[in-house]
């Protein structure tokens, strides 16, 4: 749906579209131009913001951030090692070396390890690498290719199409481009799929930072092929876009892609995924420069704009705090307790707005209000709830913020005997008769 706002109903926005573009002008909202563009909480999968999100468009070699994941994935399955050694092929040494393309070198008849060709893809953005990764995990990028389609349907994705491994062109891989695939066929997928993609990645392979995080590394250090790599990532330390709390995750540039980059940051807890396809300038022109400014805005809206909150019973607004009265016991009260607050990810301005409010089980309580004895301890006595609980839109396998947390008896109240229940019912009476 073009247009949606996901982040807030308060917020107004005025959205121009033309074609694919977005500009999204709007009070405390990202100003953003580009084909599609999206924002998510990194720990929960909510979509804060959102502009042609469910566009398929092309994302060149964000492409490799699939890669990434079935490499670690063949890895951690014991498929593949990171210490294992591979002789690349003729392709692979081709497209490697082959002029215009963005690549570590690699040597004709060398062998690399799995190590070695998965840092110069996430580093470097190396095409020959990627594709050598591809005929390590499944013999050949025509059955890599199939492996990449078939997780991204177990990963929930829904606007994708994978045709090689490496984000290239297919037109621009000197005929050597996967079998099953066309001449001119592209990688395109949406932005929402690209974040749903990280988000799992980094959870799935949190690892994964570790590559992306770094602004440089060299390549075989001390042989005659060392090279440093740098990372196409300007929002990394030491680049010119540096953007604190940065560790991620990767850019694309194709003439049909335009500028791509899907980006994370992390700051005292708290990350951010956002995803911009195609950033334009002032003049309507994919922009390198404008992907990095763009998504810095998209990260600043998560960062800014949001906060976590935490509410106990404490902020209940029936029956605030842990005692609760109790009917025929031996105690005349209860504590009450929860096992860990209702953790939110609000809107600044909604913060205080948000209401919870204690609602005991109504099999267990009088008319009044009252529990009623006998009690055991551990007891689930009711549910502590968000009162009007805000909508809100998360990627696929997010984890949705729950709305309500079980409140149960911190101790045993037995039914008190029936002496007791009389001698109160009797003192109670003649209180109210004077």
């Amino acid at each position: 749906m073009k247009g949606r706002k996901t982040a807030s109903a308060l917020l107004v926005s005025m959205v121009a579209v033309a074609g694919f573009q977005v500009e999204a002008f709007a009070a405390g909202e990202p100003e953003i131009h580009a084909d599609a563009a999206i924002v998510i909480d990194g720990n929960t999968g909510k979509i804060m913001y959102g502009e042609n999100e469910h566009e398929e468009l092309g994302i060149a070699s964000m492409t490799k951030m699939m890669t990434e994941y079935l490499v670690q994935e063949a890895v951690k399955e014991g498929k593949i090692k990171w210490d294992q050694s591979y002789k690349i092929s003729d392709k692979v040494y081709q497209l490697a070396n082959a002029p215009g393309l963005s690549n570590v070198p690699l040597k004709q008849g060398e062998s690399y390890t799995v190590k070695e060709l998965y840092e110069a893809m996430v580093i470097k953005s190396g095409n020959g690498a990627a594709i050598a990764l591809s005929e390590i995990v499944a013999g050949s990028e025509g059955e890599f290719v199939k492996q990449m389609n078939a997780k991204a349907k177990e990963l929930g994705m829904k606007h994708y199409h994978f045709v090689n491994s490496s984000g290239l062109s297919n037109v621009d891989m000197l005929g050597m481009y996967p079998e099953g695939t066309e001449p001119d066929d592209e990688n395109v997928v949406s932005a929402e799929d690209m974040a749903t993609l990280a988000y799992r990645l980094i959870h799935d392979y949190p690892e994964t930072l570790e590559t992306s995080g770094l602004s440089s590394k060299k390549f075989r250090p001390g042989t005659d092929e060392e090279l440093t790599m740098k990372s196409t990532n300007g929002l990394l330390k030491g680049k010119s876009f540096y953007y604190k709390g940065a560790d991620g995750l990767k850019t694309g540039t194709t003439p049909f892609a335009g500028t791509t980059f899907t980006a994370t940051a992390e700051r005292n807890g708290n990350r951010y995924i956002s995803v911009i396809l195609d950033a334009k300038d002032a003049n309507g022109q994919s922009s390198s420069a404008e992907r990095f400014i763009q998504s810095a805005e998209l990260l600043d809206y998560g960062f800014n704009e949001f906060e976590e909150v935490d509410l106990s019973l404490k902020d209940a607004t029936s029956a605030p705090g842990n005692i609760i009265k109790v009917y025929n016991g031996k105690e005349r009260e209860l504590g009450v307790s929860i096992k860990e607050p209702i953790a939110l990810t609000l809107p600044k301005e909604q913060k205080e707005k948000t209401e919870v409010e204690l609602v005991l089980d109504p099999d267990k309580v009088t008319d009044e209000g009252k529990l009623i004895a006998p009690i055991e301890k551990g007891e689930k006595v009711g549910v502590l709830k968000v009162k009007n609980p805000p909508e809100e839109e998360y990627i696929p396998d997010g984890e949705p913020a729950s709305y309500s947390v079980d409140v149960t008896a911190d101790e045993t109240v037995e039914k008190a005997s029936w002496v007791v229940r009389s001698a109160r019912g009797i003192k109670s009476f003649f209180k109210d008769l004077f």
